[in-house]
């Protein structure tokens, strides 16, 4: 139970030996994190001192809860953009800002209730119920407007607040004689520094972020800065998170209920994901529901530090991972390197152009767009496309949450739909002497008094209509009074299947035949069993394989047809 409570517990031990690693993986996460916090905190609408800030508490509460010895939690580019998209609606990040920063806060406090609420209820099975595509979708469409938001920057234009796509795209169109040729040069400067270093200085490739933000700084120092329109971010306070209590009241719960579940269902996802595709790589298991708990704890706890909703940067835990990381002690040291930096070299932070955390952005955003994932979508499932397309045009011109719950409620809805429609195929006997689909094999037989079938899928209540259709139609068109199931592809049977299934056994019954099961899994009958529907049906009906089930069910068969039939196609045909 102490383990379960404490579940750092389980990897303090290991540090005593890793704790060497943990530091040199800790240094490299600090390098990584400082450009990501400025721009995830200025996408948030938030001053870039909290991007920090959250980057310090969050990764040490997600580190010490959390189940993952890989993953580091703090800002992320989608959570960010869902803040800005939800707290943007209810105050004027211009000019009200600090009754932005107090909803920010609340909206991390209600996220982090409602994820750890989650885990405790070991509701971490949930996340594998959301499709890969509409993560995919969301992440492309989250990539784009973040792009888009942060054209002002690159062009130095005046956007009015809350714009959609559509009006930032109408904008720049339309005015784009005003252009600030300082501020575009310092902005695709930038981002042309940051791509070739990516791509061609492979040593420096971590540090392609810091590298081009401090060249894009100069840069702009050298084409006369303020002077000419080229804004800074301006002074980052030298503190640590100071605590501050949420102003939670109930029209704050009302306002930014929306937002939190869709931040909580987001976060979840992301991190989950995250630390399930390290763990393919360390053999790691992990335990969802855990994972749950530690980052509603950390969000929790860290708004209470002026520090706005985290999750798990994908970014971050692969480089923590591929240098060296051995515990979560390394997401420690890694938050508290950057305490120690924003204590000691803040000041310098305040020289960084708006314009050069343009060009980074822009790069962000693009990262975000999995072509290589979309095309296989594209190539390989129409289905998945819709779901795609609908969620990421669903965050270009709708709200962010809309477009979520509208990708996660098409997958479902296709998932349902693909269940409902169970295969059913009739079988017959080959010149191999094998039970084969009769239409793959146009010459395979079929006894004309026993009809074998096989079910693959589950019979529960949204599949009824399907299988029924088919045994009406069936019970109409012949004489056939005898049906064999072939039930090792039933997945399940709920209350509403097992109903269904014991009266069609009474019907076929009456007429003088009746329905057996041949191989039905043993977890599919708990509810036939516990029911008393296995007892309706008859005990005697069901057979552990079709061997059996053939040789019993052939003395039922009416020998004076069989005595005339030339198909005779089992064993015991000729026996006879």
């Amino acid at each position: 139970m102490l383990f379960k409570i404490f579940p750092f517990l389980t990897w303090l031990p290991l540090a005593k030996k890793s704790w060497k690693d943990d530091l040199v993986a800790g240094l490299t996460g600090t390098i990584i994190v400082i450009p990501q916090a400025v721009a995830f905190a200025i996408i948030a609408g938030l001053p870039p001192v909290y991007g920090f800030y959250t980057a310090m508490i969050t990764p040490i509460i997600a580190a010490l809860f959390g189940s993952s010895y890989h993953l580091i939690s703090g800002p992320t580019t989608a959570i960010s953009i869902v803040v800005f998209a939800t707290v943007s609606e209810l105050a004027d990040v211009t000019n009200d800002l600090e009754s932005y920063i107090a909803l920010t806060l609340v909206l991390t406090f209600m996220a982090g209730v409602i994820q750890l609420a989650m885990g405790l209820a070991r509701m971490g099975k949930l996340v594998n119920f959301v499709s890969h595509s509409v993560i995919i979708g969301f992440t492309a469409g989250a990539g784009v407007l973040i792009g888009f938001k942060q054209l002002k920057h690159v062009f130095g234009l005046e956007m009015p607040r809350g714009s959609s796509f559509y009006d930032i795209l109408k904008t720049i169109v339309l005015n784009i004689d005003q252009t600030n040729w300082y501020v575009f040069i310092v902005a695709i400067s930038t981002l042309i520094i940051a791509i070739l270093i990516k791509k061609f200085v492979k040593p420096l490739s971590k540090f392609y972020m810091l590298i081009a933000m401090v060249l894009g700084s100069v840069l702009a120092i050298l084409l006369g800065g303020e002077a000419n329109g080229i804004e800074n971010v301006g002074k980052i306070p030298s503190n640590l998170p100071p605590f501050r209590i949420p102003d939670i009241s109930l029209i704050n719960v009302r306002k930014l209920s929306g937002g939190a579940l869709t931040l909580a269902l987001l976060g979840l996802i992301e991190a989950v994901a995250i630390a399930r595709s390290i763990a393919l790589a360390s053999n790691q298991r992990i335990d969802a529901s855990q994972e749950f708990k530690g980052q509603g704890l950390s969000n929790l706890i860290a708004s209470f530090f002026s520090s706005y909703m985290g999750s798990g940067s994908f970014t971050r835990s692969g480089v923590n991972y591929q240098a060296g990381a051995k515990t979560p002690l390394s997401a420690i040291f890694a938050a508290v390197f950057l305490m120690i930096v924003l204590l000691l070299f803040s000041n310098y932070a305040s020289f960084l152009p708006k314009s050069a955390m343009g060009g980074i952005i822009l790069l962000v955003g693009y990262n975000l767009i999995d072509f290589h994932h979309i095309r296989q979508v594209i190539k390989s499932s129409g289905r998945e496309l819709i779901v795609l397309s609908t969620t990421l045009f669903g965050a270009l011109f709708f709200e962010l949450e809309t477009a979520l719950f509208s990708g996660i409620g098409l997958s479902l809805f296709f998932y349902l739909e693909k269940t409902a429609k169970p295969n059913i195929a009739i079988l017959g006997i080959n010149k191999l002497h094998r039970f084969i689909n009769i239409i793959r094999d146009s010459e395979s037989k079929e006894c004309p008094q026993l009809k074998i079938i096989r079910i693959d899928g589950s019979i529960y209540f949204g599949a009824l209509e399907v299988v029924s259709e088919f045994f009406n139609t069936l019970y109409e068109e012949g004489d056939v009074k005898h049906v064999l199931v072939i039930a090792r592809g039933i997945n399940f049977i709920d209350l509403a299947g097992a109903s269904w299934l014991a009266y069609e056994a009474k019907k076929w019954q009456k007429r003088g035949g009746g329905i057996y099961f041949s191989g039905l899994k043993i977890v599919s009958q708990k509810i036939l069993t516990k029911g008393g529907f296995r007892e309706q049906i008859g005990e005697e009906n069901f057979y552990t394989d079709k061997p059996h089930a053939i040789s019993a069910l052939y003395k039922k068969l009416d020998k004076d047809i069989c005595a005339n039939c030339k198909v005779r196609i089992f064993n015991e045909c000729d026996q006879s």
